[in-house]
């Protein structure tokens, strides 16, 4: 058997929150975490929650984003 094989099968046999984990260690180490990156998508974040709190902005429902998505980009 295959080792990554083997390693699949191991590791769909552990508990889900160790499943969890272990998932998010494999993205993680796709992906590794940038400081400076996170904490600007954090400024980002605050900004957009205070303009959409405040009013200056309205939220599109998900239903409507997808729809708008695929009349743009049909198959």
């Amino acid at each position: 058997m295959p080792v990554t094989k083997k390693l699949i099968d191991e590791a769909l046999s552990l508990p889900v929150e160790e499943r969890v984990h272990l998932a998010n260690s494999l993205l993680e180490s796709l992906n590794m975490p940038n400081p400076a990156i996170d904490k600007k998508w954090a400024e980002v974040a605050k900004r957009r929650l205070g303009e959409l709190r405040s009013g200056k902005v309205k939220p599109i429902p998900g239903n409507e984003v997808f729809d708008r998505v695929h009349e743009r980009f049909p198959k």
